[in-house]
């Protein structure tokens, strides 16, 4: 897809998963399934903490998404567990990551209505991260894929891979707005390379995500609550820009 570069906002940028549509919400129900099977063996308080911890350290070797999460469970349920752990509870825990990455795709509400307002006055694009068979499927069965000129599955969201996909698209970070659920994946770093982000708050975040801030460019920002606004803060932040 080509955005061609102008004064001003030249091209949009949305986020997936809990901006479009649910999805933190399964990967937090699949971790209490995960607590629940574990704490039948131990009794701590700091399971999920230490699920985190192992997560965080395999994130560079696994990726984001269903799987890494699912091997991490593993990984943290045996060192808890001093391999005590039966290969039936090991089922358990693989069977919950097939139900995650079957789970049905449910597109927040107001969200199509949004994004083709946003799409009538300027290209769009869809940039997601994680698990890329994940990925698509859950962006064929949106039913939002007619909506975006070019969808791009990444395996991170750093000012490096936005500022690579920004030179394919040819248009300079000062032309591209992004809007998202994530401070650090969404909004901080396209606000580094002088880009431009409308923030929209999922009701709950991974512990990952959470840890982000907005250390520059806090002026090219506005935080909504709710994709109602979307279409308000865009034409705010056009209007800065020209």
């Amino acid at each position: 897809m080509d955005a061609t570069p102008s004064n001003g906002i030249a091209l949009v940028g949305f986020d997936a998963d809990d901006t479009l549509w649910r999805s933190q919400d399964y990967f937090d129900d699949a971790q209490t399934q995960f607590e629940r099977i574990v704490s039948a063996y131990v009794d701590l308080t700091d399971i999920g903490k230490q699920l985190y911890e192992c997560e965080s350290r395999n994130i560079a070797i696994f990726g984001y998404g269903v799987k890494g999460m699912v091997l991490s469970m593993v990984e943290t349920a045996v060192a808890i567990t001093d391999a005590r752990i039966t290969a039936t509870d090991i089922h358990r825990i693989v069977q919950m990551g097939k139900d995650l990455l079957r789970h049905p795709v449910e597109v927040l509400p107001g969200v199509r209505e949004a994004v083709a307002a946003i799409a009538r006055d300027l290209p769009v694009v869809l940039i997601t991260k994680g698990d890329l068979f994940h990925q698509e499927a859950k962006v064929r069965d949106s039913g939002l894929a007619d909506l975006f000129g070019r969808i791009e599955i990444v395996s991170e969201k750093d000012p490096t891979t936005y500022a690579r996909v920004l030179r394919e698209f040819d248009i300079d970070a000062t032309q591209f707005l992004m809007v998202g659920n994530s401070l650090r994946s969404d909004i901080a770093p396209v606000l580094e390379l002088g880009g431009w982000g409308v923030h929209v708050p999922y009701h709950v975040t991974w512990a990952h995500e959470a840890e982000g801030k907005v250390d520059v460019g806090i002026e090219r920002m506005r935080s909504i609550t709710g994709i109602d606004q979307l279409a308000a803060a865009v034409a705010e932040l056009k209007a800065l820009a020209s």
